[in-house]
């Protein structure tokens, strides 16, 4: 039996190299996976955004008004594609969620929006939160766990079969961060914390071992800060940023690490320097 090519494309069948970043909040493109955007889309490859929500309950300024969850949206989504332009990005999407409440929608539903992306932009590269969400926020988690399942019924052609061709992505990646990257996130930062169900949640750093692959984005770091730079409602909570000396902004966005969750082009325990690693031609 023959292969589907349209469903298992390779780097030979596919002329253009595509990333899509499955994400839960604007921001998130900027802070997790803002290098690696940037990188490869100044390499020429096809760089896509989905956000699960328009973060409508997240800070305003300083605090002191607020205009509510649909103006609050409107804003952080002019943000978020405003920076996306900055990182070169193609196409930014959402799947319309409410910020915050990302873990109590329906899964298949979620999962099913997720799946037409896949299907409609082919991506052969997609990136995502890990299983603890960064720091355990349940919106991260849950956009981690409808992506990994999107990620494998996109390729099954007894799945939602009236919404697109089935196709496979070949590597799926989680963001990952050592004990060494958190450490200088929080010292930049805060203590990166989260309260669910009246537990406090906080990093968990991945051990240096488990990390499979890291990209070099030094070069990108300067794009990667006007990218964060266009979140303004946000900033009012990472004030020490915009005093930090351009060496320090280097080490906090000059380097990204992944987990590879699976491939279907490569393996083994050599750390890997490109996402793309088994599908170049």
């Amino acid at each position: 039996m023959g292969v589907d090519e349209d469903i298992f494309p390779t780097a030979n069948m596919t002329s253009t190299l595509k990333l899509m970043a499955v994400l839960a909040h604007p921001d998130d493109e900027s802070f997790g996976t803002g290098g690696s955007l940037a990188k490869y889309g100044s390499e020429g490859v096809e760089t896509y955004v989905v956000t699960a929500t328009r973060g409508e309950r997240g800070r305003y300024y300083d605090g002191t008004e607020n205009p509510g969850p649909e103006a609050m949206g409107r804003i952080r989504e002019q943000e978020l594609l405003d920076a996306a332009d900055i990182l070169g990005v193609e196409e930014v999407s959402f799947l319309d969620y409410m910020d915050g409440a990302l873990d109590q929608v329906d899964p298949k539903e979620a999962i099913g929006k997720i799946v037409q992306h896949l299907r409609r932009v082919r991506p052969q590269v997609v990136l995502t939160f890990d299983q603890a969400g960064a720091y355990g926020h349940a919106d991260h988690i849950a956009i981690c766990q409808f992506t990994t399942a999107a990620a494998v019924a996109a390729a099954d052609a007894g799945y939602l079969p009236d919404k697109g061709t089935p196709h496979a992505i070949s590597k799926l990646y989680y963001i990952c961060w050592s004990e060494t990257e958190w450490a200088a996130f929080q010292a930049a930062f805060k203590k990166l914390t989260t309260t669910v169900d009246g537990v406090e949640r906080q990093t968990t750093p991945w051990p240096d071992w488990a990390i499979t692959t890291r990209i070099d984005t030094r070069k990108w770091w300067p794009q990667v800060w006007r990218a964060i730079s266009c979140h303004a409602s946000q900033m009012s909570a990472y004030e020490k940023l915009k005093d930090l000396p351009p060496e320090l902004h280097e080490a906090l966005w000059g380097s990204q690490a992944f987990y590879r969750v699976f491939s279907t082009v490569n393996g083994g325990r050599e750390r890997e320097n490109d996402l793309f690693d088994g599908l170049r031609t």
